[in-house]
């Protein structure tokens, strides 16, 4: 069993559903932080989902609002994701930039 630490992240420029990071179907993760920052000096609205292995969405937070060079931190508590879960993340307006902090625990020796 391999625990890698590691961080994905994405520039949100359009109103796209965009994947921040899936789960492989050898591992669970911890999600321990998710940043959002708005980089354009302007406003900015996002949505995150966390999407099961079935294909069902779950909404994490629906209205993560920021001004102009604002940055919030998402989750409160970690996040426990499963074999193949998605997260994923969308600007409903504006742009930002999104870094999410993982432990991924992979069943496998490697």
């Amino acid at each position: 069993m391999a625990n890698i630490y590691k961080n994905d992240k994405v520039s949100l420029t359009t109103t796209d559903v965009t994947t921040l990071y899936t789960v492989p179907s050898n591992s669970r993760a911890i999600v321990k932080s998710l940043l959002v920052v708005e980089d354009a000096a302007g406003a900015a609205v996002i949505k995150v989902t966390l999407t099961n292995a079935a294909g069902t969405a779950f909404v994490i937070d629906n209205n993560v609002s920021l001004s102009a060079n604002e940055k919030e931190q998402v989750l409160t508590e970690p996040l426990i994701m499963l074999e193949s879960e998605i997260l994923k993340v969308q600007a409903t307006s504006g742009a930002a930039d999104v870094i999410a902090s993982i432990l991924e625990i992979n069943r496998e020796d490697r």
